[in-house]
């Protein structure tokens, strides 16, 4: 049980469930909701299990010093094992995706991965990181619409890929805290996120969902406005990872889907139940 203990906070496997909205949104706003939907979104799960395993191998090195009760530092799981975890979800993830999707699936998945790869070994402790990162998440979404026109789609792949930046950005401080200027520009990206969920003809359940979304997140980023100590950046960043599904469930709920895009934003409060035990960060 220990060493199932021990995989579960390598890949973060709670967090996996800010993942699925990905593709349900991708797929609700193309039109392309469909059987192969929730295979699609499987495959999105593995993918980014297999990112947060390459994540901590990747910074290996770096957890020895600033964070040693993680798996590979404290001794329970090796670098290789957890190599070979990365590279196993992440060749499972691009398989099971053009099994699902054909060659348009597998089209997205590869480059996805490969950003995902990208972002962990080279772009995370650069400018470049949260553009990075907030591009995997785009791709992501896309996934969900490779059975239709992926243009439809653009729209809510880049709201939750500004949604993503945001989350990214506050990671950064993780460690060592933020000043107040970080978290006003996150704030503002917040709102312009769940604005451009809602739309300019707002309804009721989409309204509603982003509304929460943003009360959540924002509120504990404006906590850290007041106390920008590390520990408050990292609740800010676990409600973002977290809050995430609401934001995904009002971008379905968008595109015509109310009651799948309530059944996605559902994941949100399972997810904060969850982050209690192994967390998302």
């Amino acid at each position: 049980m220990g060493r199932v203990a021990d995989l579960v906070e390598l890949v973060r496997a709670p967090a996996g469930l800010s993942v699925p909205g990905d593709v349900v949104a991708g797929a609700a706003a193309a039109g392309t909701l469909g059987r192969r939907t929730p295979v699609l979104a499987g495959a999105s799960v593995l993918l980014y299990w297999g990112g947060m395993a390459a994540n901590d191998w990747a910074d290996r090195r770096l957890d020895a010093v600033e964070r040693p009760e993680r798996p590979i530092p404290s001794g329970r799981i090796s670098p290789s094992e957890a190599f070979g975890v990365a590279a196993g979800l992440t060749v499972a993830g691009v398989a099971l995706a053009a099994a699902a999707g054909g060659r348009r699936a597998a089209a997205v998945a590869v480059p996805l991965a490969a950003t995902v790869w990208g972002y962990d070994l080279a772009a995370k402790n650069t400018a470049a990181g949260p553009v990075v990162m907030a591009a995997c998440r785009g791709l992501d979404v896309l996934l969900g619409a490779t059975a239709g026109r992926l243009v439809r789609a653009v729209p809510a792949a880049l709201t939750v890929a500004a949604h993503t930046w945001t989350v990214t950005e506050l990671s950064r401080r993780e460690v060592t805290g933020a000043d107040r200027r970080l978290p006003r520009a996150t704030l503002a990206g917040t709102a312009l996120v769940a604005a451009a969920a809602v739309g300019p003809r707002p309804a009721v359940v989409p309204a509603a969902l982003a509304a929460g979304y943003a009360t959540r997140y924002g509120g504990a980023q404006t906590r850290v406005l007041t106390d920008p100590s590390p520990g408050a950046v990292r609740a800010a960043v676990g409600a973002g990872i977290t809050g995430l599904p609401a934001l995904q469930g009002a971008l379905t709920a968008r595109a015509g889907a109310r009651v799948l895009g309530l059944a996605v934003a559902a994941a949100a409060p399972l997810g904060r139940r969850l982050a209690r035990l192994v967390s998302p960060t």
